[in-house]
């Protein structure tokens, strides 16, 4: 079993066989990239957000009040708007203790089978959470603290990402279930 470290890192997300897969795979990458970007500077200022905290806090006994949900927004953002680039590649946590025991036409089975209920899982989840932000929305929802932001922003992160993750999962079963690289147990 490998876990990878002795592998070369892949150059791309796979590309489908058939062409209009190919093309919507060609746009959600851009996206998936983008977002990748916007997320690594999300967490950099996460980062400065929270040293600013503790240095107010220690050398000016200024606490401050908003610092802790900004954080956890952002990480919110940054983590549901990630999990399609890293679906993308594949490099969700995935056991392969059965990928090396089963003929590789079953093992296309299985991958198949895990690509549909995995996006079937997540179009629940996307569903839900935009119904959760639409409440939010609708009600004005706020956290609890002094600082009180709106519960949308989280919510709408939230949903955006898993139905961005939502469509790389089809868009993959879509090619595993076309691609010819498929039928032969291929990744």
């Amino acid at each position: 079993m490998s876990h990878g470290f002795e592998l070369a890192p892949p150059k791309g997300p796979a590309v489908p066989d058939n062409a209009a897969l190919a093309g919507v795979s060609g746009l959600l990458d851009r996206i998936n990239k983008a977002l990748l970007n916007l997320s690594m500077a999300a967490l950099v200022l996460t980062a400065l957000v929270l040293t600013y905290s503790v240095v107010s806090r220690y050398f000016f006994h200024a606490p401050t009040d908003w610092q802790d949900e900004a954080s956890v927004f952002m990480l919110v953002g940054v983590t549901f708007c990630c999990t399609a680039y890293v679906q993308s590649y594949r490099g969700h946590i995935g056991i392969e203790a059965l990928a090396g025991m089963l003929p590789p036409a079953v093992n296309a089975v299985r991958l198949f089978v895990v690509d549909l209920v995995s996006f079937l899982f997540c179009l629940f989840f996307a569903w839900k959470s935009w119904a959760l932000w639409h409440e939010a929305w609708v009600d004005g929802q706020t956290t609890s603290s002094t600082f009180a932001p709106p519960l949308w922003i989280p919510y709408a992160m939230m949903a955006f990402g898993m139905s961005l993750l939502t469509v790389q999962l089809l868009v993959q079963t879509l090619a595993r279930a076309t691609d010819k690289r498929a039928a032969g147990g291929q990744p």
